[in-house]
């Protein structure tokens, strides 16, 4: 009798499917039929029912979901996910072609740039060790996101064990869509039961990856094509070419509607051709990314702050519709601004309803004689933010209305003003105004000044409404119980933000600068001040002819710091802060001739100590300077567990 051994049998079952799963998925070419593999998977599924032990989480088995969570976890990008810039005519595209060239270290006749469709759909980066699938996390804010990686296990298009041979810490990054024929099948299926359907394919694939409950996200049609790489423990390809290439090999399905163009106006006649084309694909896109298809040009070009300097978005022209605009409002913001926004008869532009567009300020409205009762067309710029293009001024009847600007702010009642030289509308009462409170308390929360966790727009906006919160000293007065009666609240929460508020009494000079919100002072810009003043109380002193002395600090930007710290209101703001706690480590002034000074570092890797955010803000308050590439300029790196490609990028250059 011969002896079956459930093991071999088992990695027998998951050679067989994962090979079926490519030719199906990647190559869409099956040589079984369906019910031929159904055999297949059931027989493993019967040996993992029987014997546990053999399910591994690379099993093909393992992509019906699971129970719900309770929420996403948060996962931090060992490479950060950037975004791309736009570009939106040929002229444009040109410019962007000479920042490259003009960048590069030295001249070339030709750079080779490679075309690939623009999916609209998530960005997703996908984390393999040792071949195997271990997480995927969402774009987020570039540095962190969403731990989705229950349910990315039921996407299909996804391997969740690698092909051939690979590095043995790879990151994939990639686009989770949901085609164009799934995403119509699954709207038949929502409306026979009743129940509302999706806008368009990006929002149906939005919403199918964002569930809590992964046995949900597995019931929806969504695919996966691969386009780059994260972190990476070994070099894989030289080129983007390569890249895609070495992907597919891996098991990823990947774009076929790609070109390798040898010349700028090469890019602009494939963009013509895949804009002619497009309405043939079973996927959504919006644009075609152009990337240079060099890597080691890549690296010496590096990046932007949230951009990469060797890639660009070349967006097709927005879809452009008719609509009525019923009225306009006024939005306030956190420096006073009073935007006007215009109220639609809804309307669907290119999958999503639109109901209201922003006007920008009054000179716009002037400049295109926009008017209430006015027929105007409107697109989404980029395909994202709904603007007024013109109106139809052939549709007007007579009993359209001049739009007037308000002679009082509509959060609060105080008088507005008009700078002489501004194109803006102000109301001058700061946190006295409630619309101006709450958003100036919505970015001192946010991440990149006091970063408090899980205090949100919305409860805050339900701190300002309820009274218990008029000034971020508040927010440090607060008690769990206060928190815990709120909406949607519970005890528990109400502890973790209670913790994160104190946590964040602990912070740096330049994010504290960052977070009291001054007009024109962006990040770059409190760091400057922070290096350059060491101290608060410098810095509140400081003079107009001192602050022009700091670098990225011209006249209006040291007119409005000035102005800030001469509000009698606002010194007291500061020193209350101060006085619940909030404090930094002292600044040294950096030695110029030091080894730290001005040198360029590189961090790669999990740091044990600290984050690498914490440790750049260290090193930048040390007078260095923090690089996201290696190149031959890098003086230091500095290498955590896990340090990825960099450490052999520095060793090909040493």
């Amino acid at each position: 009798m011969m002896v079956i051994n459930l093991s071999q049998r088992v990695e027998y079952l998951h050679k067989q499917l994962n090979a079926h799963n490519y030719r199906y998925y990647v190559l869409n070419d099956p040589i079984i039929s369906d019910a031929e593999y159904d055999e297949l998977f059931h027989e493993l599924w019967r040996i993992e029912e029987k014997n546990p032990e053999l399910r591994t989480h690379d099993s093909p088995t393992q992509r019906v979901g699971s129970a719900p969570l309770a929420l996403f976890a948060s996962v931090q990008h060992t490479v950060p996910m950037l975004s791309l810039s736009n570009v939106f005519n040929l002229s444009e595209l040109e410019a962007f072609e000479k920042r490259v060239r003009d960048r590069l270290p030295f001249s070339r006749d030709k750079v080779a740039y490679f075309c690939e469709p623009k999916l609209d759909g998530l960005a997703i980066s996908l984390r393999y060790e040792k071949g195997v699938f271990v997480c995927a996390a969402t774009r987020g804010d570039g540095q962190i996101g969403e731990n989705v990686t229950d349910n990315c296990r039921t996407i299909r298009h996804i391997p969740l064990k690698l092909l051939g041979t690979y590095p043995d810490i790879v990151e994939v990054r990639g686009e989770v869509y949901m085609p164009i024929s799934g995403f119509k099948q699954l709207n038949m299926r929502l409306e026979e039961k009743q129940e509302k359907a999706f806008a368009n394919p990006r929002n149906a694939a939005a919403g199918s990856l964002r569930q809590l409950d992964s046995r949900i996200t597995a019931r929806r049609p969504l695919a996966f094509f691969a386009y780059g790489f994260g972190e990476v423990s070994a070099p894989c390809a030289l080129t983007q070419q390569e890249g895609l290439d070495v992907l597919n090999s891996w098991g990823f399905p990947v774009a076929k509607d790609v070109f390798l163009a040898t010349s700028i106006h090469a890019c602009q006649q494939y963009y013509d051709f895949l804009q002619k084309h497009r309405h043939a694909l079973d996927y959504e896109i919006d644009g075609m990314v152009i990337k240079v298809n060099d890597f080691a040009l890549q690296e010496s070009l590096g990046f932007l702050s949230r951009s990469p300097r060797w890639a660009t978005a070349y967006k097709f022209p927005a879809i452009e519709v008719s609509t009525v605009i019923e009225g306009v409002d006024f939005q306030v913001g956190r420096t006073g601004a009073l935007t006007p926004v215009a109220r639609l008869q809804p309307v669907s532009v290119g999958g999503v309803v639109v109901s209201n567009a922003t006007l920008h300020n009054m000179d716009e409205i002037e400049r295109k004689d926009i008017r209430i009762g006015d027929t105007v067309i409107i697109r989404r710029a980029g395909d994202v933010i709904p603007e007024i293009v013109h109106v139809v001024v052939e549709k007007r009847v007579g009993h359209e209305e001049k739009i007037s600007p308000p002679s009082c702010c509509p959060a609060c009642q105080h008088s507005v003003e008009r700078v002489v030289g501004e194109t803006v509308i102000r109301c001058s009462r700061g946190l006295d105004c409630i619309a101006q409170r709450k958003e100036m308390l919505v970015h001192f929360s946010s991440r990149r000044a006091m970063n408090i966790e899980g205090l949100g727009e919305k409860l805050i906006y339900q701190l300002v409404d309820t009274g218990l919160v008029h000034t971020p000293v508040d927010l440090y007065r607060v008690s769990v119980h206060q928190l815990s009666v709120l909406a949607r609240m519970g005890e528990k929460s109400a502890t973790n933000i209670i913790d994160a508020i104190a946590g964040s009494r602990s912070t740096t000079l330049n994010r504290f600068v960052y977070a009291l919100g001054i007009r024109d002072v962006g990040e770059a810009t409190a760091l400057n001040l922070a290096h350059y003043f060491l101290t608060l109380d410098n810095l509140m002193s400081a003079s107009m002819e001192d602050l022009l002395k700091v670098n990225d600090v011209g006249p209006i930007v040291a007119h409005h710091i000035r102005t800030f710290f001469d509000d009698a209101r606002h010194q007291v703001l500061v020193h209350a802060l101060i006085q619940v706690g909030i404090h930094w480590p002292e600044i040294f002034k950096h030695d110029s001739d030091s080894h730290i000074a001005h040198k360029i570092f590189v961090l790669t890797g999990t740091l044990v100590s600290m984050t690498r955010e914490e440790a750049k803000e260290k090193l930048q308050s040390l007078g260095a300077v923090v690089s996201n590439s290696i190149s031959k300029k890098t003086h230091y790196l500095v290498a955590g567990e896990n340090p990825g490609s960099k450490i052999q990028k520095r060793n090909s250059l040493v």
